[in-house]
């Protein structure tokens, strides 16, 4: 699957909006690339995106220049995930990985004119997807619960508002020594 262009959800789309107005603001060199992706993103609802589609907060694997496997959770701010686990959508391989579909090459130019191939092996995880598949199990009447009694205590017996009853009695007082 080779897809020429790239699909982003509503939410994602704001989000690079928002990005794209601070970083204009300091003549970012990423601004350009900005740009280019909204200009030319499919938009879609955010329950209507493919769950091969990497979108923020999704867990991908890919390959730089067909090198070794990565696995990174792309992020909208590096300092929300585990160091080195996750790939800032502010950062140029971030952004131009948002949106990409599985499968799917595309070429980044870096600064200095540089280029490198990334492409997409696998979305592990989509949150998009993840919210679709839970709220089928609901529809479904799949529903288990989340928590499991253990243990009961004995219910109390006293009428609402009552007091209760010390459980000690006379002979079963330990001593300052206990203490």
């Amino acid at each position: 699957m080779t897809r020429t262009g790239c699909r982003l959800t509503a939410k994602d789309f704001a989000v690079l909006e928002v990005l794209l107005e601070r970083r204009r603001a300091f003549a970012d060199p990423v601004v350009r690339m900005l740009e280019e992706k909204l200009s030319s993103a499919d938009v879609v609802p955010v329950d209507m995106i493919e769950p091969d589609i990497v979108t923020l907060n999704s867990r991908v694997v890919f390959t730089i220049d067909a090198g070794l496997p990565e696995t990174r959770t792309l992020v909208q701010n590096e300092m929300r995930g585990p160091v080195g686990s996750s790939l800032s959508v502010a950062t140029r391989r971030g952004l131009c990985m948002l949106g990409m579909a599985q499968g799917q090459t595309m070429s980044l130019e870096h600064a200095g004119g540089r280029r490198e191939w990334i492409s997409i092996k696998t979305v592990l995880y989509q949150p998009e997807a993840a919210r679709r598949a839970a709220s089928e199990k609901v529809l479904a009447g799949d529903r288990r619960p989340g928590l499991r009694l253990v243990y009961s205590a004995a219910t109390c017996t006293r009428p609402l508002g009552g007091t209760g009853g010390m459980r000690q009695t006379d002979n079963d007082d330990p001593g300052p020594s206990a203490a």
